[in-house]
C-alpha cells in the first residue's frame, strides 16, 4: 500500500481482529523486512563495500530517517 492509499475495509477488519501482541509482531517483521531491503539497495549501489560498511550505512539511514 502506498502512502496515499487507504486501507480496504477487509484490511482494517483483519488488523482490528488482531491482538496487540500480533500487531506488534507484524510491525517488527515489517521493520526487519525494510532493513533487509535497504541493505540490498546499499549493496547494489556499492558492490565493492564490505558487509560491515553496508551495515554501517543501513544504521546511518535508519538513524537519520524522518517520518
Amino acid at each position: 500500500m502506498l502512502s496515499d492509499e487507504q486501507a480496504s475495509p477487509e484490511q482494517l477488519a483483519i488488523l482490528r481482529a488482531m491482538t496487540g501482541g500480533q500487531r506488534l509482531q507484524l510491525a517488527e517483521q515489517l521493520y526487519w523486512s525494510v532493513r533487509k531491503l535497504t541493505a540490498a539497495g546499499v549493496r547494489q549501489r556499492h558492490p565493492d563495500w564490505s558487509e560491515e560498511q553496508v551495515k554501517a550505512e543501513v544504521r546511518a539511514i535508519f538513524t537519520n530517517a524522518r517520518s
